[in-house]
């Protein structure tokens, strides 16, 4: 034999011993799989609570950023409603006129 068809066969070999190690532990993945999801408190029903809990978490958070948006928005509605008020009760004359741009 020479050395190349010696270098395939022991290539062959570690390829073959790779095979078997992963058929193993897919048959054992797959023995495990359904007894992750069965056992309370299992891998399944910790990832479940775990996505649970976030989910939670952010609509507490939307409600709060829609809460804070909410009082923004009223607060703006107000300085404007008295902006407005303000120039209306301004005679003509003292309102300062709008600034051009093109200076």
């Amino acid at each position: 034999m020479n050395r190349e068809s010696a270098g395939d066969s022991a290539l062959d070999q570690a390829a073959k011993r790779l095979d078997r190690a992963v058929a193993q532990l897919e048959q054992r993945l797959a023995a495990r799989a359904p007894q992750a999801g069965e056992e309370p408190g299992g891998l399944f029903d910790q990832d479940r609570a775990q996505l649970a809990d976030q989910l939670d978490r952010a609509r507490a958070r939307e409600r709060a950023l829609e809460e804070a948006g909410a009082e923004a928005s009223a607060a703006l509605g107000r300085a404007i409603a008295e902006i407005q008020a303000a120039l209306a009760e301004a005679p003509q004359d003292e309102v300062p006129a709008p600034e051009s741009e093109e200076a």
